[in-house]
């Protein structure tokens, strides 16, 4: 039994040291892997609650877009972009306010959306879909230098016809007919590698390619 005694005291000592020598560095980790759970869960539970709240709001841009109600659509679209510029909502309600305000003829302020969410969206769609409806209405505005400056970004490949087939018409509006070919060329190849989904777009590009003297 004494043995036994000695045993478990020498155990002891040895667990003593290397809690003396490890023990602080251990209860550190541990502390601080428990406060980076708390701190996950709680941000978790912030994002969830902007989330909703920007779907609320979301909500009210939609209803107000549908019935044209433009000071409800400025009020709802400026809160989602202020206080929830950083979630989906917040994105998406700039390219859907810009939409009714280019309906209702205010084009100045839906430029200013197009140009936020091109700049500020996190989501590449939402970006590539600002500059496109940006740079079509820079076009309009006879603005082709800005607007050959939005189209000249790479977007991603399910845009690519589109921004090809309005920098076509862009060159078209500026007197370059044999850029503006190459343009509407490069439109076709990339529809080419969806000849189902872009086929309707396909024959108005080819219509234009063909009023400009074919290929």
């Amino acid at each position: 039994m004494a043995a036994y005694d000695l045993e478990e005291q020498e155990q002891l000592a040895t667990i003593r040291a290397w809690w003396d020598k490890w023990g602080n560095l251990i209860t550190t980790v541990v502390l601080a892997l428990a406060l980076a759970v708390v701190a996950w869960r709680g941000w978790s539970w912030y994002s969830a609650r902007k989330v909703g709240e920007a779907s609320v709001v979301y909500n009210v841009l939609l209803k107000a877009a549908g019935q044209h109600d433009m000071q409800k659509v400025r009020e709802a679209s400026s809160m989602l972009a202020e206080k929830y510029g950083g979630t989906a909502y917040g994105e998406l309600s700039a390219l859907l306010a810009a939409k009714a305000q280019m309906e209702s003829g205010d084009q100045a302020s839906a430029k200013m959306k197009l140009e936020w969410a091109a700049d500020k969206a996190g989501d590449p769609f939402v970006r590539d879909l600002a500059r496109l409806r940006l740079a079509a209405l820079l076009i309009d505005e006879k603005a082709y230098d800005a607007a050959l400056k939005q189209l000249s970004v790479k977007p991603a490949a399910a845009f690519a016809p589109r921004y090809a087939d309005l920098r076509g018409d862009l060159l078209v509006a500026q007197g370059k007919p044999a850029e503006a070919k190459q343009a509407y060329k490069e439109a076709l190849d990339a529809l080419s590698q969806d000849p189902q989904g872009g086929r309707q777009m396909q024959g108005l590009v080819e219509l234009k390619l063909d009023a400009l003297g074919g290929i």
